[in-house]
């Protein structure tokens, strides 16, 4: 039986050694893996004030979210003198409290903060009332919101939940009383809005979206 040399020998036991020291690269599973979670939200409140809405969360961990919503309605009945017209948005950060919270699914109660804008013309055959100033920039012609919100989300179906929420803030900006004269509109008053209040009221139906953000019971 041949013998191996003591260089070859060291040099085995140096090798054995340093595969000892490599320790294997953490795999993390995937079932430890976040999961993506948001939903799809419409405000029925406003839906059935003829003000077509749409909004969408994104859940940022187990205690945050940020969401998003746009509204716009724009109808009218010149010969009538008659306008029911509304466009704006909000956007804001939740902090999910409560036992019914995980990474994925959002149940319970939230706190929250949001800003927004808003601009309207409404009128039925007398005064109307128009928000900002008319053929300007969105910016002109616009309202604007700041509250801090409080609500509650709760199960209806395995991909559906039912979101209650009122905002308390302030409204502010300026708006433009008038009188429609034939076919002309006669402005009686431009006015400072400055309103401490209610703010923000939403019943909303929440289509949950992404692979584990579903509600089990």
């Amino acid at each position: 039986m041949k013998k191996i040399p003591m260089a070859m020998t060291g040099l085995l036991l140096s090798s054995s050694m340093a595969l000892q020291a490599v320790e294997p690269m953490s795999v993390e599973p995937d079932s430890e893996r976040r999961p993506f979670a948001m939903s799809v939200k419409t405000n029925m409140l406003y839906d059935l004030l003829a003000l077509p809405n749409i909004g969408a969360e994104v859940y940022l961990g187990q205690d945050w979210s940020v969401a998003a919503d746009w509204m716009y309605g724009w109808w009218s009945n010149r010969g009538k003198h008659r306008y029911w017209r509304a466009y704006g948005g909000n956007i804001g950060v939740r902090w999910w409290i409560g036992e019914n919270r995980n990474a994925s699914i959002r149940q319970g109660h939230h706190l929250g903060v949001s800003a927004g804008v808003v601009t309207y013309d409404f009128e039925w055959g007398g005064t109307g009332y128009m928000g900002g100033r008319p053929h300007g920039t969105l910016w002109d012609r616009c309202n604007y919101t700041a509250s801090v919100e409080y609500g509650y989300a709760l199960p209806v179906s395995r991909r559906l939940n039912l979101d209650f929420s009122i905002g308390v803030g302030y409204l502010g900006g300026r708006y433009i009383k008038y009188e429609p004269q034939g076919d002309n509109y006669v402005c009686r008053a431009t006015r400072r809005l400055n309103w401490v209040g209610p703010v923000k009221l939403e019943i909303a139906l929440v289509w949950l979206l992404g692979r584990d953000n579903y509600n089990s019971k």
